[in-house]
């Protein structure tokens, strides 16, 4: 027999919860660059359009699915389909958002080391350990298994607890500091040398841009994946939120605080790009382009922290606290979504199922670090370039598609009687059926 399900016990638990889940390490150094690389507020405008109409209906159809079936997602699929051969692609899919979900933790958990790596250099430096300073910044295998087993029991660890004593009561302490660091951050760097080139690059606009086919597809991409859809991590989050919350309202607020936490962190990287080339650091790649992804974080800006003095280890500290706890957040929602199916589905005990399956991760993590030239960027763009965005395509067909229009229509209006005379419901249906699965394929075949 299952086990009890856990709920959210209040909506600024599950905001906190949710954004936490999108708010990401991709968030904070993908979305500035992209931003800087793709005409500047020309991609902040596009962004934002595609982001409330595309993102948020695909990120409205899984909390609905989630909250209606209170279940994992292959339970959930299943409750919503009809026939066999739907129930067949309700498992299929939901399966394989399983699995993807754990191979892009499994990848996650190794950059998420690199992270808490370089939190612990400025602290070793202040002691004065330089040898250890050191040994946290090479990459070695080594360190890297290391802080990865390190990241993957702080997960497990929370997510043992259960929905209110682990998810929320984390999640609403590490989301606040998390934008308190990143309010703290933004506020010092745009007073150095160089700041104000970077947020220039990043707010003026370049609206020739706005019709680059490349800038639409990024920014629909952008829009989409940074709110964690596809494979399964919203859906379980909606299944652990109160039948009385009026889901348009929440899925709304989720959305903003995404957006709005993505657009401050290009107020922080850009920035602080354009102070690290002020000092002398390079930020441009061989092609020309800016430095994005690991390579920023742990080439570009701890160089960038070694020339601040004796604040920089102050600032670096801060800085890889943010990292953390960005990455910690994301984390315990990818791995809720395998836990809550081995609770619900085989009646495993959850602190069992969380340390069972965390190990399994931990494990081909570890598979990846020791063989991390052929399988990193494998794995990294099976799951997000091929698996995540069909994944997201089926999540749509299967709301819009296979489910009775009327029970989604009762779903709603439990918490939001009135939900049937309001924009959102004029809108959302058309928009989940034919527009978000079209956009999804285009993103996935360019």
């Amino acid at each position: 027999m299952a086990a009890p399900r856990g709920e959210f016990s209040s909506r600024f638990g599950f905001l906190m919860a949710a954004s936490g889940s999108a708010v990401g390490l991709g968030n904070i150094w993908g979305f500035p660059t992209n931003a800087a690389s793709n005409g500047g507020a020309a991609f902040l405008f596009t962004y934002l359009i595609l982001a409330f109409a595309l993102a948020y209906p695909a990120l409205m159809a899984e909390l609905i699915i989630g909250r209606y079936a209170r279940a994992n997602a292959v339970t959930a699929l299943k409750t919503i389909s009809v026939g066999e051969k739907t129930r067949l692609a309700a498992v299929t899919v939901g399966f394989v958002g399983i699995i993807t979900v754990s191979f892009i933790l499994s990848f996650y958990a190794i950059v998420s080391g690199w992270m808490i790596a370089f939190f612990f250099d400025p602290v070793a430096r202040l002691l004065g350990m330089e040898g250890l300073a050191t040994w946290l910044t090479t990459d070695a295998a080594v360190r890297n298994s290391l802080f990865v087993v390190v990241f993957m029991v702080l997960t497990v660890f929370i997510i043992s607890a259960g929905v209110k004593d682990g998810i929320e009561k984390w999640a609403s302490r590490l989301m606040p500091s998390l934008i308190i660091i990143l309010l703290l951050l933004i506020v010092y760097v745009l007073t150095l040398p160089g700041a104000l080139d970077g947020l220039r690059a990043y707010l003026i606009p370049d609206f020739s841009r706005v019709a680059d086919p490349a800038l639409l597809v990024s920014a629909m991409g952008q829009a989409f994946f940074s709110l964690s859809l596809g494979v399964g991590t919203m859906l379980v989050y909606g299944s652990y939120i109160s039948k009385r919350e009026n889901l348009p309202t929440i899925g709304s607020l989720v959305a903003l605080l995404d957006v709005g936490i993505a657009v401050l962190a290009g107020m922080l990287i850009l920035p602080a790009m354009y102070v690290a080339l002020n000092n002398g650091v390079q930020i441009y790649d061989e092609a020309g382009g800016l430095i994005a992804g690991p390579g920023l974080i742990v080439s570009v800006l701890p160089a960038l922290f070694e020339t601040m003095g004796s604040i920089g280890v102050l600032v670096a500290f801060a800085f890889f606290a943010l990292m953390t706890i960005a990455s910690l957040t994301s984390s315990i929602s990818m791995l809720e979504v395998p836990v809550a199916y081995g609770v619900e589905h085989h009646g495993i005990d959850r602190p069992k199922a969380a340390i069972v399956i965390g190990a399994v991760i931990t494990v081909i993590s570890l598979i990846i670090v020791f063989n991390f030239d052929p399988l990193f960027d494998l794995v990294v763009t099976y799951t997000t370039e091929v698996s995540q965005p069909l994944l997201g395509f089926a999540f749509c067909i299967f709301v819009a598609w296979i489910w009775r229009r009327n029970d989604i229509l009762e779903e709603i209006k439990q918490g939001d009687p009135d939900v049937e005379s309001g924009l959102f419901w004029k809108i959302w249906p058309f928009y989940v059926k034919y527009i978000c699965p079209v956009a999804i394929l285009v993103v996935y075949f360019q």
